[in-house]
C-alpha cells in the first residue's frame, strides 16, 4: 500500500526518484522520503510527514546529489505518520537503508531480541527492524550484505516488498518481494525499481516483474536474480504496453473525473475482440482451456474486496440469470478465515483492480489448495494474480490512479458481463436469438455511457443541494442493488459522508427508521422487472418526507412525478443497468466531494492497492 521507487545508472536519481513518488502518491500519501548515495559515498535521507511536495521543499538547499537513490510515499500501518516513522529507515550504525511495502507480522518478538542485544530503535514501525536484524545477521555473522539479507528474509513472516542500500556498496541496490508487488525497469546502463509500472513507463518500456521469494541485485551495468534459497534466476523481460499520456490528468481537474470520462473507452476496450454480435458468438481467450469445466461446473464462487466485490455481485445476478449456475460472492478477507466448503469442480473468480490485493491472493492459495480452478479478472498486466490464476481475462480499462475506483469498476462489470454469456453459450442456456440480441445492444451501450456522462449539468446542481448533508441512503433492485452499494461507497470515500446501500425491499426492515425530511435517498428507478415495487419504496420515502434524487429511464414521468430530483438514463436492457446507472453516482459523489473541500484523488486513509491485510 505504499509507493516505492528505486534508481541506479548514469542520471541523477532525485529527479527520477521524486518523479516517481508523484505518480506513485496514490499508492500512500501520509509521508514521503527519499536516501541518496553521494560521490563522496555519504548516504543522505530526507523524509517528512505529508505530502511529496512537502519533502520536495524540506529538501530544498540540501545535497540532493548521487545517482544512486531511492524513495517511498507511506500509507501507515505501524506507527502514525510522522516524519520518525517515514521511509526510508536506517540501521543503526548509519551504513543501510531500507524502503518498504507490506507487513512484518513477526516484527514484535524479533524487536525484542534485538534490544535484548543492544539495538536501539528511533520509529514505530516494523519496517526499522528489518534492517536492525539486516545488520545484526551482517555483524553477528560477519556476511557479505547479500548473505545477510537472504538470511534476514528466512526469518521473518509476513509480506514485503523491499529495497535496501548500503554506503559502503555505493554501486549496488538490492530488492526483494514476498506478497507485495515489484517491477524492475532495464535500461542502457540503468534500472530503475518500483512498486508498479507507472514511474517507470517515461525512461523504458522494458520491464522484469519479480516473483515472490525474489531478490534482485543491481548494479548499472548488471542484474542477478536469485530464488531466497541462493539459486539463480532467469527473468522474463516484458515490453509495457503503456503510454506516459495515460498518466496525466488531460485537462481535468482531478484523476477521478478524467476515468470517469473515459469509461466508454474502457468498457468498449473490454469488449473489444471478444464479442461478434453478427455471429451471436462470445470469445475470451483466457476462457477457452477451461470452458469444459465451466460447462461442467457445480457453481462458481467469487471473491473480491471493496469495489471489486460489489461487481463481483452483479456478476451473482448476471452469470444466475443466463448461465443457470449457483454463484456466491465472498469477500475474500472473511473466505480465507472461515475454512470455506471448497470442491474440485467449482470454479473461483477472483477480481482486482491492481492484481496485487493481500487478501484475494490469499483466497486464490486457499482454493487452489482445495483442487478448485481459478480465473482471474484483472487490470495490470503482468501483476501476481494472472499469475497466480489458471486462466481469465484482463479488462483493459487503463492506469487508474484516482484512489476511488471507477472506470475499472464498469471494466469489472463488463468483463463479467462477458463471463455469464460465454458460460450461457457453452452450456446452451440462451437461445442463439436472444444472446443475438443482448450482444447486439452490449456492443451500443459505450454510447450510451456517453449519454448518461451528458447529465453531469444537472447533477452538479444536485450536488449543491445536497453537499452539507451528513447522510445518505442509495436503494435498489435486482442488479441496481450492487449499484447502490457502489454508489454508497463512492459518496463515502471521496466526500466522507456517511451513506448506506440497501435493497430496496429492506426499507421497512429497518432503515426507514433514519428517514426524515433531511435525508436524501437516491433510488435507482429505471424501467425493469422491478420497477412497480420500487415506485412502491419511493412512496414509502416520500410519506416521511425524504428527499428522493431518482435514477430513471429517460421518458420516465411517473417516477418524475413523485422524486424531488430526477436524472436520466438511456434506456438499455435490465442487464445493462450496471454499466449506465453507476455513472451518475459516481458524478454526485466527484461534484459533492469537491464542493465539501475534500482530497478527490487521494482521500483520507485510503490506498489504491491494498496489499497488506
Amino acid at each position: 500500500m505504499c509507493g516505492i521507487v528505486g534508481y541506479i545508472g548514469g542520471r541523477d536519481a532525485y529527479p527520477i526518484v521524486i518523479k516517481g513518488l508523484q505518480r506513485l502518491e496514490y499508492r500512500g500519501y501520509d509521508s514521503a522520503g527519499v536516501a541518496l548515495i553521494n560521490e563522496k559515498n555519504s548516504l543522505n535521507i530526507y523524509k517528512k510527514a505529508g505530502k511529496v511536495k512537502d519533502l520536495e521543499d524540506f529538501v530544498k538547499d540540501r545535497d540532493i546529489s548521487g545517482s544512486v537513490g531511492m524513495g517511498h510515499t507511506r500509507w501507515a500501518t505501524h506507527g502514525e505518520p510522522s516524519d520518525r516513522n517515514s521511509h526510508p529507515h536506517q540501521s543503526g550504525d548509519g551504513r543501510l537503508a531500507i524502503i518498504h511495502n507490506g507487513i512484518i507480522e513477526n516484527y514484535g518478538p524479533l524487536k525484542e531480541e534485538l534490544i535484548t542485544r543492544g539495538h536501539e530503535f528511533k520509529s514505530d514501525t516494523d519496517t526499522e527492524v528489518l534492517i536492525h536484524l539486516i545488520e545484526d545477521i551482517q555483524k553477528e555473522g560477519n556476511l557479505s550484505l547479500e548473505e545477510s539479507v537472504r538470511t534476514a528474509l528466512h526469518q521473518v513472516i509476513g509480506a514485503f516488498a523491499i529495497v535496501i542500500i548500503d554506503k559502503e556498496s555505493p554501486n549496488e541496490l538490492i530488492a526483494a518481494r514476498k506478497g507485495s508487488p515489484m517491477v524492475i525497469g532495464v535500461g542502457k546502463g540503468e534500472y530503475f525499481i518500483a512498486s508498479d509500472a507507472t514511474p517507470i513507463v517515461e525512461y523504458t518500456k522494458n520491464v522484469i516483474y519479480l516473483n515472490d521469494n525474489e531478490i534482485a541485485y543491481l548494479k548499472r551495468d548488471e542484474l542477478i536474480i536469485k530464488s531466497i534459497d541462493n539459486i539463480i534466476q532467469t527473468p522474463y523481460i516484458q515490453e509495457l504496453n503503456l503510454k506516459l499520456e495515460m498518466l496525466e490528468k488531460g485537462g481535468y481537474d482531478h484523476f477521478m473525473l478524467k476515468e470517469i470520462y473515459e469509461q466508454p473507452r474502457s468498457i468498449y476496450d473490454s469488449m473489444r475482440g471478444r464479442i461478434y454480435p453478427l455471429e451471436g458468438k462470445v470469445q475470451l481467450g483466457g476462457l477457452v482451456e477451461y470452458s469444459e469445466k465451466l460447462r461442467n461446473a457445480n457453481r462458481i464462487i467469487i471473491v473480491a474486496c471493496g469495489t471489486s466485490w460489489h461487481a463481483g455481485l452483479v456478476g451473482e445476478y448476471l452469470i444466475e440469470e443466463f448461465a443457470r449456475l449457483p454463484v456466491e460472492v465472498e469477500y475474500a478477507s472473511e473466505f480465507r478465515y472461515r475454512n470455506p466448503v471448497i470442491y474440485e469442480n467449482d470454479i473461483v473468480i477472483a477480481i482486482s483492480q491492481s492484481g496485487e490485493t493481500a487478501d484475494t491472493m490469499a483466497a486464490i492459495e486457499l482454493a487452489k489448495e482445495k483442487g478448485a480452478t481459478i480465473l482471474g479478472i484483472c487490470n495490470v498486466v503482468g501483476s501476481s494474480i494472472p499469475r497466480l490464476t489458471h486462466g481469465g481475462a484482463y479488462t483493459h480499462a487503463g492506469p487508474e490512479i484516482g484512489v476511488a475506483s471507477t472506470k475499472a469498476f464498469t471494466a469489472q462489470v463488463t468483463v463479467l458481463t462477458l463471463i455469464a454469456f460465454y458460460a450461457a453459450q457453452i452450456k446452451g442456456t440462451l437461445s442463439q436469438s436472444k444472446l443475438t440480441s443482448l450482444l447486439t445492444e452490449l456492443e451500443s451501450i459505450p454510447s450510451l455511457v456517453e449519454k448518461a456522462l451528458a447529465t453531469n449539468d444537472i447533477i452538479v446542481k444536485i450536488a449543491e443541494e445536497f453537499k452539507d448533508s451528513t447522510n445518505c441512503i442509495f436503494l435498489g433492485r435486482g442488479t441496481g442493488f450492487p449499484v447502490a452499494l457502489e454508489g454508497a461507497l463512492k459518496l463515502k470515500e471521496i466526500s466522507y459522508i456517511h451513506a448506506e446501500g440497501y435493497p430496496a425491499a429492506e426499507m421497512k426492515h429497518g432503515p426507514i427508521a433514519l428517514i426524515d425530511e433531511q435525508m436524501p435517498v437516491i433510488v435507482i428507478a429505471t424501467k425493469n422487472s422491478s420497477y412497480e415495487k420500487v415506485i412502491s419504496n419511493i412512496q414509502e420515502v416520500k410519506a416521511r418526507k425524504g428527499k428522493i434524487i431518482a435514477i430513471v429511464t429517460e421518458g420516465d414521468t411517473e417516477v418524475k412525478n413523485m422524486a424531488d430530483y430526477v436524472i436520466e438514463i438511456p434506456h438499455a436492457d435490465e442487464a445493462f443497468l450496471p454499466l449506465l446507472a453507476t455513472i451518475p453516482l459516481q458524478l454526485i459523489s466527484y461534484h459533492i466531494a469537491v464542493m465539501r473541500g475534500c482530497n478527490v484523488d487521494q482521500p483520507r486513509n485510503l490506498a489504491k492497492s491494498v496489499t497488506v491485510e
